[in-house]
């Protein structure tokens, strides 16, 4: 008995090091099995079950060389599905995964370009092309940053308290989700959100005609530059937000940004910048490897290089400050 109280303890502290490879590979599976149960939409499938295997093959005109038995029962040990005479039908797990748009988007983006940056890696170290994951995978990665809601949600209550503004700007507003959270903070407030991807654009519509705000929000299609070029980026605004943006643009690009943005703002608006910095957190040099395998010029922005750069655009930058506990995530707001 002793021993298999020691084995238990052992197999959950991980102790050892093939042990506690073999815990993260198992975690790695569950997060590909999940992955998998969206994209080949087997799980679509059930979403009316029950409904026979053949009646699944049939729904997705597969060929499966006798894989889709195995692969459901794969999905159940998983429980992502249940088996009965009737057939297979979804488990609550399963449906919750294909409800929850941030929770899909989570499974898909790290068990596709989050973890495929390394399964591929050898290939672009040897002068490979570069990835493509933020041209090609705007919706997934839209989506995933609405996992961030929760902690920016302070941030952007903070600031609307401050500047009380009657008008409010997101710049690369994403699905929509901190456009709504302003302006639930200011309840008499308009909004414009400005999004450079078509597909994402449309996600960030229909966010804000969920939450019934269409009459106080647009989303404008395009890059703040040209519209504000154009003068048809309205404005003036109290409050503007570049949230998890500016690290998709080169170094030489960003002063140009905040310059652009600057222009748009009320005499004492301010511009609030949020972003994972460049720190030596595991994610934040994941993150930042992930940006420049884009062979774009992408990259983190370092702290105090950043509030630099606010600064050369015109604008007097605060202290950043830290937005969780342990986390790489800062924020830094200047005014005009």
């Amino acid at each position: 008995m002793s021993r298999l109280v020691a084995t238990a303890k052992l197999l959950r502290g991980g102790g050892v090091p093939w042990l506690r490879a073999a815990r993260d590979g198992l975690a790695a599976v569950r997060l590909a099995v999940a992955a998998a149960g969206s994209s080949t939409g087997v799980l679509e499938c059930l979403r009316d079950g029950p409904v026979g295997t053949a009646s699944v093959r049939a729904q997705l005109g597969l060929d499966d060389g006798g894989l889709l038995e195995p692969w459901l029962r794969v999905l159940q040990a998983h429980g992502l599905v249940r088996a009965s005479d009737a057939g297979w039908s979804l488990s609550r797990r399963g449906r919750r995964l294909l409800d929850d748009e941030v929770l899909r988007a989570a499974y898909e983006g790290f068990a596709g370009f989050h973890t495929g940056l390394y399964r591929e890696l050898p290939r672009q170290l040897r002068g490979g092309t570069p990835r493509r994951d933020v041209a090609e995978q705007g919706e997934t990665i839209a989506q995933l940053t609405r996992a961030m809601e929760p902690v920016l949600h302070e941030a952007l209550v903070a600031a609307v308290r401050e500047v009380r503004p009657a008008r409010v700007l997101d710049v690369g507003c994403g699905a929509g989700q901190n456009l709504a959270a302003m302006l639930a903070a200011a309840p008499v407030a308009e909004g414009t959100g400005i999004e450079v991807d078509d597909a994402v654009a449309d996600l960030a519509e229909r966010l804000l005609a969920r939450r019934g705000l269409t009459g106080r929000a647009r989303v404008l299609r395009g890059d703040v530059a040209a519209l504000a070029a154009g003068d048809r980026a309205g404005g003036p605004y109290d409050l503007a937000l570049l949230a998890n943006v500016v690290y998709y643009l080169p170094l030489a690009e960003r002063v140009p940004l905040f310059r652009a943005v600057a222009g748009l703002l009320s005499e004492g608006g301010a511009l609030l910048v949020t972003t994972t910095a460049a720190t030596s957190d595991p994610f934040s040099r994941h993150f930042d490897l992930l940006l420049r395998a884009q062979g774009r010029g992408m990259e983190l922005p370092e702290v105090e290089p950043l509030r630099q750069q606010l600064a050369d655009a015109g604008l007097r930058p605060a202290p950043a400050r830290r937005l969780a506990p342990g986390q790489p995530l800062v924020a830094v707001a200047a005014r005009r």
